[in-house]
């Protein structure tokens, strides 16, 4: 399938605790307020096209990476092109998943199209998500899964 990306970061270690490959996902509704988020730059950057198998091959040709990273803007906010990058990429590994959204649990499931989509994707096993909205100004916190700093208090991770 051919899927909306804003970039692709071939080895990060900011992300994540272990090498990962970073996917820039296309679109946000700004849930976070416009002028408040981190990512207004990225989202005025051109969408780049590009096949989930062309990324998985890319990911298994590097010896270094131990996940994947799906964020940018926000992969549920492109809900079918997340589900069928992670069917396509827990195809080829069984490495770690990690999905950064900004949503809240108590949104995605009181909304039917995130809901039946947060719950085919954590179904694929060693799946990590990253919830919470990006708020400026707070004090940082440590979080055990992801094993890196996430920027605000109201931001954790649970792994599925």
């Amino acid at each position: 399938m051919i899927i909306r990306v804003k970039n692709i970061i071939d080895e990060d270690f900011l992300q994540y605790k272990k090498p990962s490959m970073f996917i820039g996902f296309s679109r946000c509704n700004f849930k976070c307020g416009k002028n408040l988020c981190q990512n207004t730059p990225l989202a005025r950057s051109k969408d780049i096209l590009v096949s989930t198998s062309m990324i998985c091959e890319r990911y298994n040709q590097n010896p270094i990476t131990k996940a994947v990273v799906l964020g940018g803007l926000d992969p549920f906010d492109t809900p079918e092109e997340c589900y069928h990058f992670c069917c396509d990429f827990r195809l080829s590994t069984t490495d770690d998943i990690v999905i950064y959204t900004g949503y809240t649990e108590e949104e995605i499931a009181n909304n039917d199209l995130l809901r039946h989509y947060h719950e085919v994707i954590i179904a694929l096993k060693n799946v990590i998500i990253k919830y919470g909205r990006f708020i400026p100004n707070q004090e940082s916190h440590y979080d055990e899964i992801l094993g890196i700093n996430l920027a605000s208090p109201n931001q954790y991770a649970v792994r599925y």
